[in-house]
């Protein structure tokens, strides 16, 4: 079977008895986590200002509509995939893959969400099932675009690059495309995803992000057009000869189960160093009234996470001082901790204007595979004390957040923005979409009305 075909095979026609039962239960994971952060984000400016923009200019057809997430309002599915995609990016805390520097779920969610709706595929029966299979096929597409890509070009660009392929794998799906216009949909998507600069959102914190909206709405609408005889392909990125060995062990290696999930609604780079710092204070027995000086040894990129006196949401969750100072203060970083009156909190700046940030060799050689930081404090007394270094939690089969951490994680940061029992139901029916006869429409309902 040739490269392309064994890719087109996968999207076309794995089925939920081909996932092993481990991947289906990550799946699950990854979707409550997901949502859990869009309900948590639903009330951030950077949410309900794309929101609007989408409810006014992406209006919906007489036939396609998709019910935009948390909020009620109805769009087309590509305005949908947009909105959702990027108020999940404005706060932090989804779902990433290391060995791509990026993330896949804030985009396929909302996209594929979407597209069900649309299509009507939601209401199927099984549809739960179909929804998770698709899950899956989404993201072992893009975690092996994300590394194509980036092996084959020299700019560091955010997650819409190669997310989009996502997105159009699975719209395709849902369109029933045949081989030749899924082919189309993937080079468009690859084609118009948003190679946008990563570091350059680093260095100045806006609400761009990750560019996974605009990678959800790439993706979705590429599906669309390919559907229609727009003519886009080949990807490259799916197809040239230099990336076969990407590709070669789809549907054996499950990329999903390397997802990382977060802890905090910050940076993944940041949060090595939330870990390290606030080890060696809890072993200090001291109060963080007592640090005095606070040296951060951490990787390149993570140096470049600037902004000790964030003006907003945004500039805290692209930090390192910051967050690193809000965890020593409040023992705790959630978006309360990063945003409002906290923002101002004369503890935490007191500290994070103490942070003193240098490189690590051995730091640096080692990411993106892995992330690492060590943590030096000053107290008053005169001490000082290095931390080992620290990874950050939620890696997976090594700092693993188990699913009661991440249960935990979502009545933590969506139960104070959506209500106990709506974050419980999230949780419910994400867990309950494995079993034979479930209906996608059932989370779609309570997804769908405003907090």
């Amino acid at each position: 079977m040739s490269q392309v075909s064994k890719v087109l095979n996968f999207i076309q026609n794995t089925t939920f008895e081909d996932l092993p039962r481990n991947v289906v239960d990550y799946a699950q994971d990854c979707l409550f986590d997901t949502l859990g952060i869009a309900a948590a984000a639903s009330k951030t400016n950077l949410s309900l200002i794309i929101k609007n923009h989408a409810a006014r200019h992406f209006g919906a057809g007489d036939s396609e509509r998709s019910t935009l997430l948390f909020d009620g309002r109805t769009t087309s599915p590509v305005g949908a995939a947009l909105a959702g995609g990027m108020s999940i990016d404005s706060l932090d805390g989804h779902d990433g893959f290391a060995l791509a520097k990026g993330h896949i779920g804030a985009a396929l969610v909302p996209s594929l969400l979407a597209a069900c709706e649309a299509l009507g595929a939601d209401k199927a029966e099984g549809s739960g099932r179909a929804f998770l299979t698709n899950l899956v096929i989404g993201y072992e597409i893009a975690s092996r675009a994300g590394l194509s890509l980036h092996d084959t070009v020299s700019d560091y660009h955010t997650s819409g690059a190669w997310n989009s392929l996502a997105c159009a794998a699975v719209t395709g799906r849902l369109l029933g495309l045949d081989d030749e216009k899924m082919r189309h949909a993937l080079g468009i998507a690859e084609y118009h995803g948003p190679r946008s600069q990563m570091m350059r959102v680093i260095d100045h914190a806006s609400m761009l992000k990750d560019g996974s909206g605009w990678g959800a709405m790439s993706g979705t609408s590429a599906a669309f057009l390919a559907a229609d005889g727009f003519t886009g392909a080949p990807a490259i990125t799916v197809e040239a000869e230099n990336v076969a060995h990407f590709w070669e062990d789809l549907g054996d290696r499950w990329c999903i189960l390397e997802q990382n999930f977060k802890a905090y609604p910050v940076c993944r780079w940041a949060q090595p160093s939330m870990e390290a710092a606030m080890s060696v204070l809890s072993a200090s027995g001291k109060s963080h009234k007592d640090i005095s000086g606070i040296e951060i040894q951490t990787f390149h990129e993570a140096t470049r996470l600037a902004s000790p006196n964030p003006k907003d949401m945004d500039e805290a969750q692209y930090s390192i001082a910051f967050p690193v100072a809000a965890l020593l203060v409040h023992g705790q970083v959630g978006a309360i901790e990063i945003d409002g009156s906290n923002l101002k909190h004369p503890d935490v700046l007191r500290l994070s204007n103490l942070i003193k940030m240098s490189e690590r060799d051995d730091f640096n050689e080692v990411f993106p595979t892995e992330r690492f930081s060590a943590v030096r404090l000053t107290f008053t007394d005169g001490s000082e004390v290095l931390s080992e270094p620290h990874r950050p939690k939620g890696d997976p089969g090594v700092t693993t957040l188990t699913r009661e951490d991440l249960t935990e994680k979502l009545y933590r940061l969506a139960g104070p923005i959506v209500g106990k029992e709506r974050a419980r139901a999230i949780l419910r029916q994400s867990l309950s979409m494995d079993e034979a006869g479930s209906k996608l429409d059932s989370l779609s309902s309570v997804l769908s009305a405003k907090p």
